[in-house]
Protein backbone atom coordinates (compact mmCIF):
# COMPACT_ATOMS: atom_id res chain seq x y z
CA UNK A 1 0.00 0.00 0.00
CA UNK A 2 1.50 3.32 -1.12
CA UNK A 3 1.13 6.59 0.81
CA UNK A 4 0.52 9.98 -0.78
CA UNK A 5 0.60 13.06 1.43
CA UNK A 6 -1.31 15.92 -0.16
CA UNK A 7 -1.53 19.64 0.52
CA UNK A 8 2.22 20.25 0.65
CA UNK A 9 2.93 24.00 0.74
CA UNK A 10 6.45 24.27 2.15
CA UNK A 11 9.82 22.53 2.04
CA UNK A 12 9.95 21.58 5.73
CA UNK A 13 6.73 19.56 5.46
CA UNK A 14 7.87 17.99 2.20
CA UNK A 15 11.18 16.86 3.68
CA UNK A 16 9.48 15.56 6.83
CA UNK A 17 7.07 13.41 4.83
CA UNK A 18 9.81 12.24 2.51
CA UNK A 19 12.07 11.25 5.41
CA UNK A 20 9.32 9.34 7.21
CA UNK A 21 8.42 7.28 4.16
CA UNK A 22 5.86 8.95 1.91
CA UNK A 23 5.79 7.50 -1.59
CA UNK A 24 4.24 10.59 -3.16
CA UNK A 25 3.62 14.24 -2.33
CA UNK A 26 0.70 16.30 -3.65
CA UNK A 27 0.76 19.99 -4.55
CA UNK A 28 -2.63 21.68 -4.91
CA UNK A 29 -2.76 24.18 -7.77
CA UNK A 30 -6.44 25.04 -7.31
CA UNK A 31 -6.66 28.62 -6.03
CA UNK A 32 -9.94 27.94 -4.25
CA UNK A 33 -8.17 25.56 -1.85
CA UNK A 34 -6.82 26.48 1.58
CA UNK A 35 -3.81 24.38 0.62
CA UNK A 36 -3.05 26.21 -2.61
CA UNK A 37 0.58 26.54 -3.61
CA UNK A 38 1.72 28.33 -6.74
CA UNK A 39 3.51 26.25 -9.39
CA UNK A 40 6.55 28.50 -8.90
CA UNK A 41 6.75 27.78 -5.16
CA UNK A 42 6.07 24.10 -5.75
CA UNK A 43 8.94 24.03 -8.21
CA UNK A 44 11.32 25.38 -5.55
CA UNK A 45 10.22 22.61 -3.18
CA UNK A 46 10.51 19.90 -5.84
CA UNK A 47 14.08 20.96 -6.64
CA UNK A 48 15.07 19.90 -3.12
CA UNK A 49 13.34 16.50 -3.11
CA UNK A 50 14.64 13.05 -3.90
CA UNK A 51 14.17 11.93 -7.51
CA UNK A 52 12.66 8.74 -6.11
CA UNK A 53 9.57 10.36 -4.56
CA UNK A 54 6.57 10.95 -6.81
CA UNK A 55 5.48 14.58 -7.21
CA UNK A 56 1.79 14.98 -8.04
CA UNK A 57 0.10 18.19 -9.17
CA UNK A 58 -3.57 18.51 -8.19
CA UNK A 59 -5.73 20.45 -10.66
CA UNK A 60 -9.42 21.33 -10.71
CA UNK A 61 -11.16 21.94 -14.06
CA UNK A 62 -8.08 23.30 -15.82
CA UNK A 63 -7.38 22.95 -19.53
CA UNK A 64 -5.21 20.02 -20.53
CA UNK A 65 -2.84 22.45 -22.24
CA UNK A 66 -2.19 24.37 -19.02
CA UNK A 67 -1.88 21.17 -16.97
CA UNK A 68 0.65 19.67 -19.38
CA UNK A 69 2.61 22.93 -19.48
CA UNK A 70 2.88 23.24 -15.70
CA UNK A 71 3.61 19.54 -15.19
CA UNK A 72 6.44 19.65 -17.70
CA UNK A 73 7.89 22.94 -16.46
CA UNK A 74 8.12 22.04 -12.78
CA UNK A 75 8.93 18.36 -13.35
CA UNK A 76 5.86 16.65 -11.95
CA UNK A 77 5.66 12.86 -12.18
CA UNK A 78 1.87 12.63 -12.25
CA UNK A 79 -1.27 14.74 -12.45
CA UNK A 80 -4.38 14.48 -10.28
CA UNK A 81 -7.65 15.70 -11.78
CA UNK A 82 -9.87 16.66 -8.86
CA UNK A 83 -12.76 18.42 -10.59
CA UNK A 84 -15.37 17.56 -13.20
CA UNK A 85 -12.94 16.53 -15.91
CA UNK A 86 -14.35 14.40 -18.72
CA UNK A 87 -12.80 11.18 -20.06
CA UNK A 88 -11.73 13.16 -23.13
CA UNK A 89 -9.88 15.82 -21.14
CA UNK A 90 -8.26 13.14 -18.98
CA UNK A 91 -7.00 11.37 -22.10
CA UNK A 92 -5.26 14.58 -23.22
CA UNK A 93 -2.92 14.62 -20.22
CA UNK A 94 0.65 13.73 -21.17
CA UNK A 95 1.51 12.38 -17.72
CA UNK A 96 0.20 9.51 -15.61
CA UNK A 97 -3.24 10.71 -14.52
CA UNK A 98 -5.20 10.17 -11.33
CA UNK A 99 -8.92 10.94 -11.63
CA UNK A 100 -10.72 11.81 -8.43
CA UNK A 101 -14.33 10.84 -7.83
CA UNK A 102 -16.39 12.25 -4.95
CA UNK A 103 -18.49 9.45 -3.53
CA UNK A 104 -22.03 9.76 -2.20
CA UNK A 105 -24.71 7.10 -1.67
CA UNK A 106 -26.03 7.85 -5.16
CA UNK A 107 -22.69 7.59 -6.96
CA UNK A 108 -22.69 5.52 -10.15
CA UNK A 109 -19.44 3.52 -10.17
CA UNK A 110 -19.90 2.64 -13.85
CA UNK A 111 -18.67 6.18 -14.58
CA UNK A 112 -15.14 4.99 -13.79
CA UNK A 113 -15.17 2.76 -16.86
CA UNK A 114 -14.92 5.82 -19.10
CA UNK A 115 -11.53 6.80 -17.70
CA UNK A 116 -9.54 3.99 -19.27
CA UNK A 117 -6.07 5.49 -18.86
CA UNK A 118 -6.40 6.95 -15.36
CA UNK A 119 -5.93 5.67 -11.84
CA UNK A 120 -9.00 6.07 -9.61
CA UNK A 121 -9.02 8.12 -6.42
CA UNK A 122 -12.17 7.93 -4.28
CA UNK A 123 -12.88 10.90 -2.01
CA UNK A 124 -15.79 12.21 0.06
CA UNK A 125 -18.53 14.19 -1.64
CA UNK A 126 -19.01 17.79 -0.55
CA UNK A 127 -21.12 20.51 -2.11
CA UNK A 128 -18.81 23.16 -0.64
CA UNK A 129 -15.37 21.98 -1.78
CA UNK A 130 -13.60 19.62 -4.15
CA UNK A 131 -11.49 17.86 -1.53
CA UNK A 132 -9.59 18.13 1.73
CA UNK A 133 -12.77 17.88 3.79
CA UNK A 134 -11.31 15.54 6.39
CA UNK A 135 -14.49 13.49 6.22
CA UNK A 136 -14.70 9.84 5.21
CA UNK A 137 -17.43 8.45 2.99
CA UNK A 138 -19.17 5.11 3.46
CA UNK A 139 -16.42 2.69 2.46
CA UNK A 140 -18.97 -0.12 2.21
CA UNK A 141 -20.07 1.50 -1.06
CA UNK A 142 -16.80 0.56 -2.77
CA UNK A 143 -17.32 -2.43 -5.11
CA UNK A 144 -15.24 -5.44 -4.09
CA UNK A 145 -13.52 -5.64 -7.47
CA UNK A 146 -12.23 -2.07 -7.09
CA UNK A 147 -10.97 -2.07 -3.52
CA UNK A 148 -7.40 -3.13 -4.22
CA UNK A 149 -7.12 -0.89 -7.31
CA UNK A 150 -8.08 2.48 -5.89
CA UNK A 151 -6.40 5.35 -4.10
CA UNK A 152 -8.48 5.94 -0.97
CA UNK A 153 -8.91 9.52 0.26
CA UNK A 154 -11.29 11.37 2.55
CA UNK A 155 -10.75 11.19 6.29
CA UNK A 156 -7.87 8.70 6.15
CA UNK A 157 -5.93 8.95 9.41
CA UNK A 158 -3.89 7.09 12.01
CA UNK A 159 -7.17 6.33 13.78
CA UNK A 160 -8.65 4.29 10.91
CA UNK A 161 -5.56 2.98 9.10
CA UNK A 162 -5.95 -0.42 10.78
CA UNK A 163 -9.52 -0.68 9.46
CA UNK A 164 -8.26 0.22 5.98
CA UNK A 165 -5.65 -2.54 6.14
CA UNK A 166 -8.18 -5.13 7.27
CA UNK A 167 -11.23 -4.28 5.16
CA UNK A 168 -10.17 -2.44 1.99
CA UNK A 169 -6.44 -2.89 1.26
CA UNK A 170 -6.37 -0.20 -1.46
CA UNK A 171 -3.45 0.29 -3.80
CA UNK A 172 -2.71 3.58 -2.08
CA UNK A 173 -4.03 6.04 0.49
CA UNK A 174 -4.10 9.83 0.30
CA UNK A 175 -3.90 11.94 3.46
CA UNK A 176 -4.02 15.68 4.02
CA UNK A 177 -6.07 17.36 6.74
CA UNK A 178 -5.67 14.56 9.32
CA UNK A 179 -1.93 15.32 9.45
CA UNK A 180 -2.23 19.10 9.79
CA UNK A 181 -1.96 21.63 12.58
CA UNK A 182 -3.78 24.06 10.26
CA UNK A 183 -4.66 24.00 6.54
CA UNK A 184 -1.43 23.83 4.56
CA UNK A 185 0.81 23.11 7.55
CA UNK A 186 1.66 19.55 8.62
CA UNK A 187 1.93 18.62 12.31
CA UNK A 188 5.20 16.79 12.93
CA UNK A 189 3.77 14.66 15.76
CA UNK A 190 0.72 13.63 13.71
CA UNK A 191 2.82 12.73 10.68
CA UNK A 192 5.30 10.80 12.81
CA UNK A 193 2.56 8.89 14.63
CA UNK A 194 0.80 8.02 11.40
CA UNK A 195 3.92 6.52 9.84
CA UNK A 196 4.80 4.69 13.05
CA UNK A 197 1.42 2.98 13.00
CA UNK A 198 1.41 2.48 9.23
CA UNK A 199 4.85 0.85 9.22
CA UNK A 200 3.88 -1.43 12.08
CA UNK A 201 0.79 -2.59 10.19
CA UNK A 202 2.90 -3.19 7.06
CA UNK A 203 5.23 -5.44 9.05
CA UNK A 204 2.35 -7.33 10.68
CA UNK A 205 0.25 -7.83 7.54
Amino acid sequence: MKVKICGITNLDDALLCQTLGADALGFVFYQGSKRYVSPENASKIIENLSPFIIKVGVFVNESSERINSIASRIKLNAVQLHGDETPKSASEINFPAIKSFRISHHFDFSILDGYKNAYYLLDSFSKAQFGGTGNKFDWDLIPENLKNKIILAGGVSAENIEEIFSTIKPAAIDLSSSLESEPGKKDKEKVTEFFRKFNYLCIMS
